[in-house]
């Protein structure tokens, strides 16, 4: 008798145990918008509603915002503004998007990415209140924060508040790295003087964005934040049991977006950043490059966090992620990536030195073209790519994580 009781507690011992370290290994944030539907409706009622949002504003329970919303009473949902790539993520990058048409209980779908990137005074016709709700990756030329200020700024010009319903920046909301560009050197793939990882979460760029068209314009938008719970920025999004929802085509997994902020850079010269293939941006390329050659000069610098290895591919046609990517139909000799550390892979730093050590190899073959300017800046890519090759941005950047203090929300 005693010694099943002995069994049936520690049996009971060890599930406790288990449970917790599942737990633990599950730990969820709650967006703002599962704090808006859980505790927070009262800002949404009785208001005539215009959501900008996609795919990936989704609840920790797996429901769309918009479903959630047309669920309860007194929501009215006028309309819904969409970014590149369009409601569902399935249109290729820098595919311009005609307005999408009526979609859930007939509500029409204005893109952003088409004739128009920033709603007009008509577009908000009737409109008491703009939701915004977009999954970001916290990297300055991914388009979604050029959206962002672009709503912020119609908010303000046509006096209508606007409601930020928080989340993560995924790639860690203490990194911040990168040259930032200046106030000449703007574009929709550089919205604003940011480091490519500005380390903030949207509400908190938010902030920025509204002081920064104060200054420009003299007028402010009234933003208002529902902020996140259970985050803390020192944290990867992949330490979270929230479902990853690929915020666009060519992002499929966390891994991806880890190095995008680095190997993307490759969209800006004749090297392929792996589109056209299911691994873009974890692999690099071009028939040029003898990736034995690459591997060995990158492996001699001891890169943290990563394992590199040798591949050929040959990109192809993918519907609605790549349709006409550099090299189609031809073998590219290259590397691939394999993050083996988030918190000690540099993917910015791995990114320059990346297109450095391929610039060194191939001096004759690697081109750059406007949009590198546009990714980097006009100004830094004359200093790092051109002789005497200054890299150098730490001065910059350490001003910047100044001012970005103010607009912190989370410890």
């Amino acid at each position: 008798m005693r010694y099943s009781i002995i069994i049936k507690y520690f049996t009971l011992f060890l599930l406790f145990l288990l449970f917790k370290n599942l737990s633990a290994q599950n730990n969820f944030y709650s967006s703002g918008a599962d704090e808006l539907i859980g505790t927070n409706l009262e800002k949404v009622q009785n208001k005539n509603i215009a959501l900008v949002s996609n795919k990936t504003a989704i609840l920790q329970n797996g429901v769309h915002l918009i479903d959630a919303l047309l669920n309860l009473k007194n929501i009215h949902i006028k309309k819904v503004f969409t970014p590149e790539h369009g409601f569902e993520g399935n249109f290729e990058a820098g595919a311009l998007i005609s307005d999408e048409g009526q979609s859930r209980d007939r509500i029409p779908f204005i893109s952003l990415y088409g004739k128009s990137k920033k709603p007009s005074a008509e577009d908000l016709k009737d409109i008491d209140l703009l939701v915004y709700d977009i999954q970001d990756l916290g990297v300055r030329f991914y388009t979604y924060i050029s959206t962002l200020y672009y709503v912020i700024e119609a908010a303000a010009e046509n006096n209508i508040k606007i409601l930020i319903l928080d989340r993560p920046d995924p790639l860690n909301g203490n990194i911040v790295n990168g040259p930032l560009l200046n106030d000449d050197e703007l574009s929709f793939v550089g919205i604003q003087p940011l480091p490519i990882l500005y380390g903030m979460t949207p509400g908190e760029l938010s902030l920025f964005f509204n002081d920064r068209i104060f200054e420009r314009t003299g007028t402010r938008a009234e933003i208002e934040i529902v902020k996140l719970k259970n985050w803390n920025r020192d944290s990867f999004l992949n330490e979270y049991g929230n479902k990853w929802v690929s915020p666009s085509p060519n992002i499929p997994d966390f891994e991806t977006a880890l190095v995008y902020p680095g190997t993307a850079l490759l969209e800006g010269t004749n090297v392929s950043e792996g589109r056209g293939t299911y691994s873009p941006f974890l692999q690099i390329g071009a028939p040029f490059i003898d990736g034995k050659l690459l591997l060995e000069k990158l492996n001699r610098e001891k890169i943290k966090g990563v394992k590199l290895s040798l591949i050929s591919f040959t990109p192809q046609s993918i519907k609605g992620m790549s349709e006409r990517p550099k090299y189609l139909g031809q073998q590219c000799g290259g590397i691939s990536v394999k993050i083996t550390n988030p918190a000690e892979f540099n993917s910015v730093d791995f990114g320059i030195n990346l297109v450095k050590t391929i610039q060194t190899l191939y001096p004759n073959k690697l081109k750059f073209n406007k949009h590198f300017e546009k990714l980097v800046g006009k100004s830094f890519y004359q200093n790092c790519f051109k002789k005497p090759y200054d890299c150098d941005y730490e001065k910059e950047l350490n001003e910047f994580k100044k001012i970005r203090k103010k607009y912190l929300l989370y410890k």
